[in-house]
């Protein structure tokens, strides 16, 4: 996440509209917080077994049997960090923030799951 948001901050914002004025590093940001959350959920969800790469949906039927919560978190934070900000670019401000919102609850989730951590 400290990646992503050293990225986002060399984007220009304008502050009276309240939006980014260049997509180029909300995508690359987006990218990054997805990727850290893969990084998190890979940890947690026996995924890479088998051929090919894993899709979405692959992680979407893991944690819908490990963990409802998690599930919940990987459909949001998909939509947000992968599509909104990583394909589409969105420069509203909003939408960035709830993007590093979501990232950090799948992390946290994650962090929750994984065998033989202790979390306060």
């Amino acid at each position: 996440m400290t990646n992503a948001e050293e990225i986002i901050k060399k984007a220009s914002y304008d502050s009276e509209l309240k939006i980014y004025t260049d997509s180029k590093y909300i995508k690359i940001a987006g990218d990054t917080l997805w990727k850290g959350c893969l990084i998190a959920l890979d940890a947690v969800l026996d995924i890479r077994k088998g051929k090919g790469r894993p899709s979405i949906e692959k992680y979407k039927d893991a944690a819908g049997k490990r963990d409802r919560k998690l599930l919940a978190a990987i459909v949001a934070g998909y939509e947000t960090m992968h599509l909104y900000m990583g394909y589409d670019g969105t420069k509203n401000k909003d939408v960035c923030n709830s993007g590093f919102a979501k990232a950090k609850a799948i992390i946290d989730r994650c962090a929750l799951l994984y065998p033989g951590v202790l979390c306060a």
